[in-house]
């Protein structure tokens, strides 16, 4: 009976937040907008309509999310950037603002207003800076001519087609390399109707007008994810925000040039990525190495691309960054080899499955170990390394590999993907024995919190 009104009360909870927007005076604003039950740790929400609709809807129905978002960002920003959030604002105002296009200007104003309407109190500016907040890194290194780069290892990823997979459709996968403190909230599955432009499903970060990690579908038959490039130094102040023209890519692109074309149109440097894409379509992926002055688009309809934060070409690697190419003990250069392993010992088999093993993998190519889970590994448990991963995080740093999606070509053409909240190889993290026997990170204390792991969980857009 206990059991029964447990699931008829969460039928009645699902079924108001899905009507929420028909509620007797609600803003008209929130027509179209639902947030769904929680799905193996990932909560669903959809969006639609204009802008200012889309806005709203954000941050009405992920107010309490977005507000302990910010809460996050402001400790890891004003701890680890040595700047304190007025002058993150200011950057946001000055810098990133102006130059983000109208439409998602729009966007973020009625995000503001939307929170507002909950009782949560942050400005178009304060949500600047959440979206900002990984470029802004990149900003201050330029802004204070630091020699340190900003760019840490983040994420390992793959596409593959043709010969290469079982079916000879595109399979695509990525998991999501972050701090624990931000990761554990990186659980938002956006189903996004603009106006204009095409359908997204993606994962996402609450406040986010884009993926940010970024793994999504649209509607033009487009699979998108990247891995970020590893001690990437380069800022052009005078260009266009990299979260703007992430989401206007995936709003408006169906081909591997449309995208390839937004993404360099206003490039700012931030947040350097070599881009995975995918055109179901045409069934041919792309690799997109985005620097601020190298840019290098691979293409092929037969064959992969794998990311592991390793800069591919070398007059990228020489000019814009400071990775030693060499040195395969790093983690970036020790995944590079293992990908390489994997694509050739599974030629001709990479299906859904197999793609979900490669995503939670722990193979150590540089100690030639199994099942040794650290920061060398493609799922990264840098938590686990004495070595830490450097300079971006201590030893034994609480990061890693937070969540992992896939999807294959089927998938993508009825907008569909799977997704795994938490390390995808079921280590899960617990906060309070963590922080006891690395009182270092007592700071994250008051925020950081457990990640168990997931199932993989099947999310379509309705």
């Amino acid at each position: 009976m206990v059991r029964k009104l447990a699931s008829s009360l969460t039928l009645l909870l699902v079924t108001a937040a899905a009507l929420l927007s028909f509620a007797p005076g609600a803003d008209p604003r929130l027509a179209g907008g639902s947030r769904g039950a929680v799905k193996g740790g990932w909560i669903p929400v959809r969006l639609q309509g204009t802008p200012e609709q889309i806005g709203y809807q954000h941050g009405f129905l992920l107010a309490r999310e977005i507000e302990d978002a910010l809460a996050v960002t402001r400790l890891e920003l004003t701890h680890d950037g040595a700047h304190d959030w007025k002058f993150y604002r200011d950057a946001a105002e000055q810098v990133f603002w102006p130059r983000i296009p109208a439409e998602y200007r729009r966007e973020i104003q009625a995000m503001s207003e939307g929170l507002s309407a909950q009782g949560v109190q942050a400005d178009a500016i304060d949500l600047t800076v959440l979206n900002a907040n990984i470029e802004m890194g990149y900003y201050t290194a330029w802004l204070d001519r630091s020699p340190n780069s900003a760019a840490p290892d983040r994420c390992s990823a793959f596409v593959a087609v043709g010969s290469a997979t079982r079916d000879g459709q595109v399979v695509i996968g990525h998991n999501n390399w972050s701090g624990y403190l931000e990761g554990e909230r990186w659980n938002i599955i956006f189903d996004i109707r603009p106006e204009h432009g095409y359908r997204i499903l993606m994962d996402g970060f609450p406040g986010f007008i884009h993926s940010g990690d970024d793994f999504g579908l649209n509607s033009g038959g487009l699979a998108i994810t990247e891995t970020t490039i590893t001690a990437f130094r380069g800022f052009d102040p005078k260009g266009v925000a990299e979260f703007a023209r992430a989401r206007q890519a995936m709003q408006y692109a169906s081909s591997i040039d449309e995208f390839a074309g937004i993404m360099k149109d206003g490039n700012n440097g931030g947040y350097a990525n070599a881009w995975l894409i995918a055109d179901v379509n045409r069934n041919e992926i792309a690799r997109l190495e985005l620097g601020l002055k190298n840019v290098t688009l691979e293409r092929s309809k037969d064959g992969f691309f794998t990311g592991a934060n390793y800069p591919v070409n070398p007059k990228l690697a020489a000019e814009e960054t400071d990775f030693p190419v060499r040195n395969l003990s790093v983690s970036a250069n020790a995944r590079r080899v293992r990908w390489d392993q994997l694509m050739a010992e599974n030629k001709g088999r990479i299906d859904a499955a197999s793609g979900k093993r490669f995503l939670a993998d722990h193979y150590d190519s540089f100690a030639k170990k199994a099942d040794s889970p650290n920061e060398r590994t493609l799922c990264g448990h840098v938590d686990l390394s004495p070595r830490g991963l450097k300079p971006w995080q201590d030893e034994f740093g609480p990061a890693g590999a937070v969540q992992s999606k896939l999807a294959t070509g089927t998938m993508v053409k009825k907008l569909e993907l799977e997704a795994a909240l938490g390390h995808s190889c079921g280590i899960g993290f617990k906060a309070e024995p963590f922080l006891k026997a690395h009182p270092e990170f007592d700071w994250m204390k008051p925020l950081l919190r457990d990640m168990p792991s997931h199932p993989w969980t099947k999310f379509t857009a309705e």
